[in-house]
């Protein structure tokens, strides 16, 4: 039994900072974009890299739609000149409201998520990957037009 302690005793601490130490370095490379170049204390169209990551990273659509309107490009040339200064990537997860199939909610939300990319291709950002959830992750539970239209989305995911 003091054996089993002392072990613990040693290794315990061991654990801790090896924990500390990998926590510090993904932020670091989350704050830093994916390859790394130090953008922290940037801004992007007037937003932090933090902002950008976490706060101003989803676009909406109208119902049945995927073209990105005029309201989101100030946000998506924000995003571009982030991902081209930091040379990182981000995926673009497309999203449905409830309505309509299954098969079609997940064409929908690939479309979205592409209408995002090609917009970000168009600015030069490149590295940008798409994937589709359809009806399957919604942002928001319910059935009313105001839950349904925070459903229509597209987000960037550093």
């Amino acid at each position: 039994m003091k054996k089993l302690a002392k072990v613990l005793m040693i290794a315990a601490p061991a654990f801790v900072l090896a924990a500390c130490s990998s926590s510090s370095d993904n932020a670091n490379a989350n704050a830093n974009g994916a390859a790394g170049a130090d953008v922290s204390g940037q801004t992007f169209g007037g937003m932090s890299v933090q902002d950008l990551q976490t706060r101003y990273n989803t676009v909406y659509f109208g119902f049945d739609r995927y073209t990105v309107d005029g309201e989101y490009r100030n946000l998506l040339d924000a995003h571009a000149a982030y991902l081209a200064a930091a040379k990182g990537s981000v995926t673009v997860s497309g999203h449905a409201d409830e309505r309509g199939t299954p098969e079609y909610n997940i064409a929908l939300g690939q479309r979205r998520a592409d209408a995002v990319k090609g917009y970000l291709a168009e600015k030069g950002a490149s590295n940008v990957s798409t994937v589709s959830y359809g009806e399957e992750k919604p942002a928001v539970l319910g059935h009313s037009e105001a839950d349904y239209s925070k459903n229509r989305r597209a987000v960037l995911e550093y």
